[in-house]
């Protein structure tokens, strides 16, 4: 079944669509299929992307200042390889 679906949005609403059809490159339909899609599961006990990903964050293990000191621990891992 298919449907057409008229609706009355203010200036603010129009803008976030037009923002969401520019960032994602999708129809005005394609972004009200999504954002329908979306508030459905977050209505209907879908579970919040965070929840899935709980078990997974925080799970790996390695260098705690790998954040600040990533370029260096690339380049000597890239160092290691080609010198092989």
């Amino acid at each position: 079944m298919t449907g057409r679906l008229n609706a009355r949005i203010d200036a603010e609403l129009a803008r976030k669509v037009r923002y969401l059809r520019g960032r994602t490159r999708q129809t005005t339909t394609q972004v009200v299929k999504a954002s329908i899609e979306a508030y459905y599961e977050q209505l209907s006990g879908g579970q919040p992307v965070a929840d899935l990903l709980a078990d997974f964050v925080g799970s790996a293990q390695g260098d705690p200042g790998l954040s600040s000191n990533y370029k260096a621990s690339l380049s000597n891992s890239l160092r290691r390889k080609v010198s092989r």
